[in-house]
Formats: C-alpha cells, sequence, structure tokens
C-alpha cells in the first residue's frame, strides 16, 4: 500500500483523465491507474537508492579486507614476511585517531563539522592510496642497516585511516536516507569483505598442493656412477596467481572510484532526494526539507493525523537523555556493550586465529570457512530487511548463540594442529558450519543494533560507529601479544602434520 495525501488535480474535465477506473472520494476523483504509475515509478526509485547505498556500503572497508587476503601473495616478496600481520594489526588501530578527532568533534563542536566532506576527503584519500599501492608496494627504503617496506606500511595506515573513519561518518549519512536503506548498508559493508575474498580466490591466493619431494640421504659411488637414496615426503607448493598483487590493488582503487560515485549520487540524484526523510540536522537542510514535506507521497495531511491521548504523551515520556529517550540508560548501556563485544569478536579476536581453527582440516576448509563466512553477512543483512526485529531480548539471545560458536572455534584454534576430528570429514563440516553461524547471528545482532540506534538519531549513529571501532581496537589489542609475541597458538605443516587417530 502507498498512502496518498494528494490527489488528481481537476484541471481538465473527468472525461479525459487517462483512467480506467475512477474512485470517488468525497468531491475528489482518484486515478487509479496514475496512482499505479506512481508506485512503480517510486519502487524503481527506492531500488536505485538500494543499489547505491550498498555500493556506498561497500567501499567501507573494502581496502583493508583486500590487504588481509593478499597476504599470501605479498609477504614472499616483502622483507617483513609473515611480521607484516602483526604490523597491519599496530597500524589499523593507530588509525583510529581518525574516528577519536571525529567523535570529539562531535561531543565538543556539534553540528559544526559536515560528515560529507568528510566522506568526500577520506574516499578520495582511499583511491589515489590503493593507487598508489598498486605501483610502490615491493619499494623498500634503508633503515637502520636494514630494508624495510615504507611505502607499503605507510599507504597500509592511509587506508586504515580511511577504513576506521568510515565507520563514524558513514553511518551517520545514512541517517539522511528513509530507515530501510540502512540496512542495504550494512549488506554492502558485508559484501566488502566477500567481493575481496572472492577476487582472491579467483586471484589463487594460498591455494597449496601437497606434492612428494625426494631427498637425498645416502649414496654409492660406483666409478662415475653415484646412486642416490631419498626418502620421499610431501611438501606445500604454492600455485602462482593467475594475476599480480598490482592488478588486484588496481581493483581495489576500482571499488573506491565506486564508493565515490555512489556517494554523489545519493547526495544529487534527484530520485535520492526523494527517499531522503532525516537531513534536519544541518539547519540549511530544514528549510529544504520543510518544502519537501507537502510533495512526498508519505506526507500526512491534517485529517490523516491520528488524535492523541494524553495516556499517549505520558508513554512517551524519555526514560533517558540518550537519543529519543526510547531505551533506559541500563538498556542504553547493554546494547553499546553488546556491539562493542561483537565487533571485537567478528573484526579481531576471531579472524586473528582463523588459520589456525581451519588449517588443519585442510587448505580447502580454510577457503570455505573464510568465503562462507564473508557470504553470511550480507545474507544476515538480507534476513534483516524482512525480520528487523529490535528486541533487546532476541539480541542477547542471539549474542550468546554467536558466542558460544566463536568459543568452538577458539577451542580448535587452542587444540590446533590436532583439533577435534582433524581426520575426519565431518570435522571440516562442523568447523566451516561453526563460522557461517558465527558470522551469519552476529552479524545480525549488528544490524539490528544499528536499525535501532538509528531510530535514536544522528548522534547515536556517531557514538555506534565509536564504539565498533573501540571493541575491534580491544579486540585487537588482546589478541595481538598473545598471537605474535607469546605464540600460544601453533600452525601445522598443512601436508606434513601427524595427529593421532
Amino acid at each position: 500500500m502507498i498512502r496518498v495525501s494528494w490527489w488528481c488535480r481537476p484541471c481538465a474535465p473527468v472525461q479525459s483523465l487517462p483512467c480506467q477506473v475512477q474512485q470517488r472520494h468525497g468531491s475528489r476523483i482518484l486515478c487509479r491507474s496514475y496512482i499505479t504509475l506512481l508506485y512503480h515509478h517510486h519502487s524503481i526509485m527506492s531500488l536505485l537508492t538500494h543499489v547505491l547505498a550498498c555500493l556506498f556500503g561497500m567501499g567501507s572497508w573494502v581496502a583493508i579486507n583486500g590487504m588481509w587476503v593478499e597476504l599470501p601473495l605479498i609477504v614472499p616478496h616483502i622483507p617483513e614476511e609473515w611480521y607484516l600481520p602483526s604490523y597491519l594489526t599496530v597500524l589499523i588501530q593507530t588509525a583510529n585517531i581518525g574516528p577519536l578527532f571525529i567523535t570529539l568533534m562531535h561531543r565538543f563542536r556539534p553540528r559544526v563539522l559536515d560528515e560529507r566532506l568528510v566522506i568526500y576527503c577520506i574516499v578520495g584519500l582511499g583511491i589515489i592510496a590503493t593507487f598508489l599501492l598498486a605501483f610502490f608496494w615491493r619499494h623498500t627504503v634503508m633503515i637502520g642497516g636494514s630494508l624495510h617496506s615504507v611505502p607499503l606500511l605507510l599507504l597500509s595506515f592511509l587506508l586504515s585511516v580511511v577504513d576506521c573513519t568510515s565507520s563514524v561518518t558513514f553511518l551517520p549519512f545514512m541517517m539522511r536516507l528513509r530507515p530501510q536503506y540502512l540496512t542495504t548498508y550494512f549488506a554492502g559493508e558485508g559484501l566488502s569483505g566477500l567481493v575481496p575474498a572472492l577476487v582472491a580466490l579467483i586471484q589463487g591466493v594460498g591455494v597449496v598442493h601437497c606434492q612428494n619431494v625426494t631427498s637425498p640421504t645416502a649414496g654409492n659411488k660406483t666409478g662415475d656412477n653415484i646412486t642416490m637414496f631419498g626418502s620421499g615426503e610431501l611438501q606445500a607448493i604454492y600455485q602462482p596467481a593467475k594475476f599480480s598483487a598490482q592488478v588486484f590493488f588496481v581493483f581495489l582503487s576500482a571499488m573506491m572510484v565506486v564508493c565515490m560515485v555512489a556517494f554523489i549520487l545519493l547526495n544529487h540524484h534527484p530520485a535520492v532526494a526523494r527517499e531522503r526523510k532525516n537531513d534536519l540536522y544541518f539547519s540549511s537542510d530544514m528549510a529544504s526539507g520543510k518544502r519537501e514535506q507537502g510533495l512526498t507521497l508519505h506526507a500526512q495531511t491534517p485529517e490523516q493525523k491520528p488524535m492523541i491521548s494524553p495516556l499517549d504523551v505520558i508513554r512517551r515520556e524519555p526514560r533517558s537523555l540518550f537519543g529519543t529517550g526510547t531505551y533506559s540508560n541500563l538498556e542504553v548501556l547493554f546494547i553499546f556493550v553488546v556491539l562493542a563485544w561483537v565487533n571485537a569478536l567478528t573484526n579481531a579476536v576471531l579472524p586473528s586465529v582463523q588459520s589456525y581453527s581451519c588449517l588443519p582440516y585442510g587448505n580447502k576448509a580454510y577457503h570455505l570457512a573464510a568465503t562462507m563466512a564473508a557470504v553470511a553477512n550480507p545474507v544476515a543483512c538480507f534476513i534483516a530487511m524482512f525480520m528487523p526485529i529490535r528486541s533487546l531480548m532476541l539480541m542477547g539471545f542471539l549474542t550468546m548463540v554467536g558466542t558460544g560458536f566463536g568459543a568452538y572455534i577458539m577451542a580448535m584454534a587452542a587444540l590446533s594442529p590436532c583439533p577435534l576430528l582433524v581426520h575426519s570429514a565431518s570435522g571440516t563440516v562442523v568447523i566451516v558450519l561453526t563460522w557461517i553461524l558465527f558470522v551469519l547471528s552476529l552479524s545480525y545482532v549488528k544490524v539490528i543494533i544499528g536499525v535501532i540506534l538509528r531510530d535514536e538519531g544522528h548522534s547515536a549513529l556517531v557514538w555506534c560507529g565509536a564504539v565498533v571501532q573501540l571493541g575491534s581496537m580491544v579486540g585487537a589489542i588482546t589478541m595481538f601479544p598473545l598471537v605474535s609475541i607469546y605464540q600460544l597458538f601453533k600452525s601445522g605443516d598443512a601436508c606434513n602434520t601427524k595427529c593421532p587417530m
């Protein structure tokens, strides 16, 4: 259904109206075919806005996600080798100076910083940095008598600033559009991890084959003839990539260009302007919002407004000073604690041990878990589009369920290189399903929290982005020493690890 607050203008005789069916409403004539045409046109424009919101969301974390999936192809050619993931973790957390600056500006100088200008700057920076990365990622600089990949690390830091700052700018910008587009944005954010992973799979990054290699152990010399005795053992042979890292980084730059184009159209396309609802937190937009109110198909005429009883007024008294006051202070604290916990698990804690939890089951299990988990994120957003349940009880239940799946993954990583069911196909199925359900349940929680905070207003979404980054930072800082310094997790040889049956 579509609510109509304005009618066919009687500027022509009724007989000349292009209507197959006419319906009288008092003295007014409502042209059903015309309304159907308007509804069809509105659906097309709504679909366009959904596509633009999705493409905009894809640019949020595509650069850093692309860096992570390209690591197996990068590390053999740089002096840092496999220490690079540890350096990237530190760089990403250092890049939180961007979200910190935006949050402090919002707190102490509200409405001074327009996130649209910030988004133009950071997306432009992302385009330039990814393009330069394609040509300079292998360049090294001599520092202190040793070679270091200074251009790679510097450009990675800039990309980290771009992606981290997107959490506190992209979400508040989506406040300008109707609520249903926020879910589409989250789907695009999920695709920012899936698309680079799929491209890396096509590229053949990290695909390993086990091959028999004979090594000489002894020999008998008779004249000029030497007979070598060898012991055959399996050795991991990495398959060469179908295209270079340079092409992959150019692809990432193109993805950032797509994000920029989508953002420009979200700001200036006439069809998107009709989908705006809350463009009122800048005074310059308030007047235009009032002017457009009478033209929208969703506007309410005075005769459509329900009467408000005194009991309704009492019920709508703010329960806290946060947002619109819908939730009490304790409920707001619960929401933000869950948000920080979920993002710590999904963005830092479990990804840091994914290889330890999956590689003992084989390279295929690792790639399936990584790819299908990336698919689970947009699937959760798609489910949330049709089931936007705002129940805090359901949120808590799904958080516990997702945490349970995460605990199993962490346990398998701790048991590496000999986790449960390591020699059976059922073990592969279980670990892949666990990763899928872990990401699916907690991604749904993140979307629902985003929808809840979106209803609470622009300020709530700024704090939402800040808490997302805070949770991710705490998770990364916690896991970094456990994985990189104390080395509590042991990786097995993909071909030669032997575990008791």
